[in-house]
């Protein structure tokens, strides 16, 4: 039987993503807090695209907006050119935590969107094949409390991806793990991406993660969050660390941020 995972990437659909004019807020008590102010970005199918800017400025707000979890309070969202109004199967978000169900094995867990769908029994095949390419087949029977932070993520990753997402929002979903695991995590996040070819759109406020991961990097301003600018970002992967393009784009993300100093 074909493994959706194993096809060409070339083969596969994505969908492009386009914020028009979007602003969106919220209202504290009886003041209102504006979030998003006239955010417009076009994302090509298949494309990564890293969001970087400060912590609270509005990033995942936009993902929310994404995924259809909201709906902006000015200009709109679409895919394909179809009005996001509410959240698909072909647009999945993954949150810092893995916010996994502790009563279910991670098979289980990772099965849970297939067997809401009633596509368990003629589809379930897949559950095993991503267990086996992010590394958890030997773990399919255990439980989300006997797992480590970097183990629990994957299995979220695993759980977005066996639905086969055409969009694959990523809410900073390394940022509460150890430099080492994070190192990795970002390593296999990039080769299922290559693999896969989903379109991709990560929330980040690490300057050398968004360099390492992503196609283009667009960078924010505290909130009211606006577009301070667009960088592309035209190295192959793997990308090593140590790139002198890197290392430059680095200093100009920095200083977009405000950061002048070598850090």
């Amino acid at each position: 039987m074909a493994i959706a995972l194993e096809t060409n990437a070339a083969d596969r659909p994505n969908l492009a993503l386009a914020i028009e004019h979007v602003s969106h807020g919220y209202t504290i008590g009886d003041r209102p807090l504006p979030v998003l102010d006239d955010v417009s970005i076009s994302v090509k199918p298949g494309e990564f695209v890293a969001l970087l800017g400060p912590s609270g400025c509005g990033k995942s707000t936009l993902l929310r907006l994404a995924a259809g979890l909201d709906l902006p309070l000015a200009g709109r969202l679409t895919e394909d050119g179809r009005t996001i109004e509410k959240p698909h199967p072909d647009r999945i978000l993954v949150f810092q935590e893995a916010t996994l169900f502790p009563w279910m094995t991670v098979r289980k867990n990772v099965a849970a969107g297939l067997d809401a769908r009633g596509l368990l029994k003629s589809e379930g095949y897949r559950v095993d094949e991503i267990l086996r390419r992010v590394g958890l087949e030997a773990f399919a029977h255990v439980y989300p409390h006997q797992l480590s932070g970097g183990m629990a993520q994957r299995v979220a990753i695993a759980r977005a991806l066996v639905n086969e997402p055409k969009l694959l929002l990523l809410d900073e979903p390394f940022g509460k793990l150890d430099s080492l695991t994070r190192l990795s995590m970002q390593q296999e996040l990039v080769q299922l991406w290559r693999d896969v070819r989903f379109t991709a759109v990560l929330v980040t406020h690490d300057v050398e993660e968004a360099l390492l991961l992503a196609d283009r990097v667009i960078v924010f301003s505290n909130r009211p969050a606006r577009i301070l600018s667009e960088v592309a970002v035209p190295r192959p992967h793997p990308r090593r660390r140590d790139d002198g393009d890197l290392i430059r784009l680095r200093q100009v993300l920095l200083q977009e941020l405000g950061v002048t100093a070598d850090v």
